[in-house]
């Protein structure tokens, strides 16, 4: 739902259907009842906000009331968290009007690194609330591939090389592609820890760090020249080679476990 959220959020900021609301927030078109086409998609994402935030905040609860899952901590954080993105919501509606520059990319850009936290935190508690399974080396690999296959198609989507327009809904696929990504790289790091070779979490790690910078770009918070597209192109590549490369040794250190060394009887 949290990753659904951001997508409609993205697709709502990049229609200007915020703009529907300027200085009215939290109404919009002088009402509560949509009455413009802006105004609907923007009371739509914040109907489904609020549901969202509603399971956030019932997962919190969940997690206090199982105790021994290691869920609090990343559960409680996700809901106090709420209230900050909530603030910002409604400061990018504004567009200059209770509040000064509303509708400006330094604000989406804090939009979209309060979600990706609480997303990412959220991928957390799901990881300690199913912990155990399958040994850890062959679930990061497949975390990894999964990573590798979402980053990918976020390229693919991303402004940086646009073989499909960067439109509102371009924009909504390539960071619903992102999260993806994002989930399974914290997978991959997490499972890396109880792991054979968890120095592997700097790659992972890394590649975490660039989707991110890459993710940030395209929220326009520079002006996008030929040298920015290149740059955002690189974190892309970047991401990519860390999560093969992590794959790859993941790969070996799984052979090496599974062969073992020889102990002589003797």
């Amino acid at each position: 739902m949290t990753l659904s959220l951001v997508m409609l959020g993205v697709y709502t900021a990049a229609t200007g259907s915020g703009l529907a609301c300027s200085a009215q927030w939290p109404l919009c078109d002088n009402g509560l009842l949509p009455q413009t086409i802006p105004s609907f998609i923007e009371w739509f994402h914040r109907l489904v906000a609020m549901i969202t935030g509603w399971f956030i905040v019932g997962t919190a609860i969940w997690s206090w009331r199982r105790p021994g899952t290691g869920t609090r901590l990343t559960a409680t954080l996700a809901v106090l968290l709420l209230p900050l993105q909530i603030s910002i919501g409604a400061v990018t509606v504004t567009l200059n009007g209770m509040l000064p520059a509303g509708y400006s990319p330094p604000t989406q850009g804090a939009h979209l690194v309060v979600a990706l936290t609480i997303f990412s935190l959220l991928v957390w508690t799901a990881l300690s609330a199913r912990a155990g399974g399958d040994p850890s080396l062959p679930r990061v690999r497949r975390a990894l591939f999964v990573a590798l296959g979402a980053v990918v198609v976020s390229a693919l989507a991303s402004r940086a090389f646009t073989p499909t327009p960067y439109g509102p809904a371009g924009q909504a696929a390539f960071y619903g592609a992102s999260l993806f990504a994002v989930a399974a790289l914290i997978a991959a790091t997490r499972w890396l820890a109880a792991s054979a070779v968890p120095r592997l979490r700097f790659a992972t790690g890394g590649a975490l760090a660039a989707l991110f910078a890459g993710m940030l770009l395209g929220r326009d918070l520079v002006f996008y020249t030929p040298t920015v597209r290149v740059v955002n192109a690189s974190f892309f590549l970047l991401a990519a080679a860390l999560v093969v490369g992590a794959a790859v040794l993941a790969g070996r250190a799984r052979g090496d476990e599974r062969t073992g060394p020889v102990v002589s009887s003797d």
